[in-house]
């Protein structure tokens, strides 16, 4: 589809403003035992951490461009429940970690899956298969109160009109609020900041044309492969 320059302006300008409230994107790996099973992993006794860039970030109304098959190989998604934070986290406990929530969406984390498998092969880190511009996908901020304690919060992604993940926030081996109370143990989480609270199973390749619909509750947000 051919965009107006004022329409090209205005994503681009949009994308550069959700950058901006983003200091940070944090990842975590495994937080679904069937994922963690399709992909041959351990399940993690502790979460699994990594992180993606603000300049990963687009929103979900642009199109999605894939990193050259020629060069890169498969580029796969991964429909995950995202958090960003209104206040700072550091040490805090399961009900500060609540507290600071301030906004609810759905991501895609996009992933070169076969660079990043040979980079693990060789135990090194996994950045150049998951910080290249455009590998965080975001939908449009939600207000949290709408999703209760997250205990039972559904999603799903279909790809052409199909199915392809069903995710559950029942089904997290680490709820959410344990996870931003784990990871501000780690290191200091700021406002702005998102967590990227893992992925179901049936993750896969994105195709040239692929038609995209994420939904969370009554919300729900497309975008397709370019």
């Amino acid at each position: 589809m051919t965009q107006s320059l004022a329409t090209s302006l205005d994503q681009s300008n949009s994308d550069h403003n959700l950058r901006n409230a983003i200091g940070k994107v944090v990842c975590v790996g495994r937080n679904y035992a069937a994922h963690a099973a399709e992909l041959g992993n351990e399940i993690p006794s502790a979460p699994m951490l990594f992180m993606k860039p603000s300049s990963s970030v687009i929103s979900i109304e642009q199109d999605i461009i894939r990193p050259s098959p020629k060069v890169y190989g498969e580029t796969h998604y991964e429909t995950e429940l995202c958090i960003q934070l209104a206040t700072d986290l550091h040490a805090a406990t399961a009900e500060q970690a609540r507290q600071a929530i301030g906004g609810v969406t759905l991501g895609l984390d996009l992933t070169l899956r076969e660079l990043q498998s040979a980079l693990k092969a060789k135990g090194h880190p996994w950045e150049r298969a998951k910080c290249f511009d455009g590998a965080c996908v975001l939908g449009d901020w939600l207000d949290p109160k709408e999703f209760g304690d997250f205990t039972q919060v559904h999603y799903q992604l279909h790809i052409n009109n199909t199915l392809t993940q069903d995710g559950d926030s029942a089904l997290m081996l680490f709820s959410v609020y344990d996870l931003l109370a784990d990871i501000s143990h780690a290191f200091s989480l700021q406002a702005g900041d998102v967590i990227m609270t893992g992925t179901p199973s049936g993750v896969g390749a994105l195709n040239l044309g692929d038609k995209l619909k994420l939904v969370l509750g009554r919300h729900e947000w497309q975008t397709r492969v370019q």
